[in-house]
């Protein structure tokens, strides 16, 4: 309703107690202030002066719109204030997104470190699918994402860029009185006749489905449960397996065991998302993201269970297979 300007302008009057004065200090004319107080008098519905023999001073109208006006310019320079201090890297806040099972011990551990190093940055959090947390960072509400590849491909947007953090190893998750439980590793045509958990399969590309197709079957039955509880109760219960990034191996409860696949392809690639201009507090998590995902620094994101630790995609899967079985 009010520009900005025209706030700044009643403000200077009203501490001046001049039109002329007022002029003055901003180096307008008198007859500038004049005319800018007279529209915003009419935008107010009313006069917002008295005119007095020398000089002015607010009535009731005015000393509400002035109350109001000083808070708007201030809560405008704090906000100036903080993002000139964001843009420099001190301080402000940073919003982050990350999967659900990054969230479990990569983000954490990242976070952790973070918190240590710039304790004046404040972190906004939230958990979503990548896909979504790549459109919302194309959208200016994200400052930072962590995305993965899993189950249907690497999501992209305009202006966002994907640098790869680490691969993750996808496990199977068997209740512990399973048949395949005591084995060490298991060929995925051996869970033909499984149950599968998973969220998404047959509208759209998947691993899952690809691997099952490389070993020439087709899942009999697929039971769609989004939440990684709802899956592990529905495989603990022996209702169906299901697939587990190496990632979440601390989430998993007990009645449950993680066992490795043959097929080298299961795994997927977790990256870091940035917009195009990143803030340089995000550069600075996408740092500490990367040093989480080291192969020396990895041992302390493990499990109960010590499945495969993320490598670096530099290891490639060839390195990858050759790594002892748990």
């Amino acid at each position: 309703m009010f520009e900005i300007d025209a706030l700044r302008l009643l403000v200077t009057v009203a501490r001046t107690g001049s039109f002329t004065k007022a002029a003055l200090h901003l180096n307008y004319t008198q007859s500038a202030v004049s005319r800018r107080i007279a529209t915003l008098e009419q935008e107010a519905g009313g006069p917002l002066f008295e005119r007095l023999p020398r000089g002015v001073r607010l009535n009731p109208a005015g000393r509400t719109l002035h109350r109001h006006a000083l808070e708007v310019l201030d809560r405008l320079s704090r906000a100036e204030q903080e993002l000139s201090v964001l843009h420099a890297g001190h301080g402000g806040l940073l919003h982050l997104g990350a999967f659900p099972t990054a969230s479990i011990s990569l983000v954490p551990a990242a976070l952790r470190a973070f918190r240590q190093a710039r304790p004046d940055v404040e972190i906004m959090a939230v958990e979503g699918r990548s896909g979504t947390l790549t459109a919302r960072l194309a959208d200016g509400a994200l400052d930072l994402a962590v995305v993965s590849d899993y189950p249907s491909g690497l999501p992209s947007a305009e202006g966002v860029t994907t640098t790869p953090l680490c691969e993750d190893e996808l496990l199977v998750a068997l209740s512990g009185e399973h048949r395949l439980a005591g084995s060490d590793m298991i060929e995925l045509g051996e869970l033909c006749d499984e149950a599968w958990l998973q969220d998404a399969y047959g509208d759209r590309p998947t691993m899952l489905a690809d691997a099952c197709a490389r070993a020439g079957f087709t899942p009999r039955k697929i039971i769609r449960i989004a939440e990684w509880a709802g899956k592990f109760g529905y495989a603990a219960a022996g209702l169906g397996v299901a697939l587990v990034p190496s990632l979440a191996a601390r989430a998993v409860p007990e009645g449950l065991v993680l066992r490795r696949l043959t097929d080298p392809a299961l795994r997927r690639t977790v990256h870091v998302a940035l917009p195009a201009a990143p803030l340089p507090s995000a550069l600075i998590l996408r740092d500490l993201l990367r040093d989480a995902c080291r192969p020396e620094r990895v041992g302390h994101l493990g499990s109960r269970l010590t499945p495969p630790s993320p490598r670096w995609p530099a290891r490639g899967p060839a390195a990858a297979r050759r790594a002892p079985s748990p």
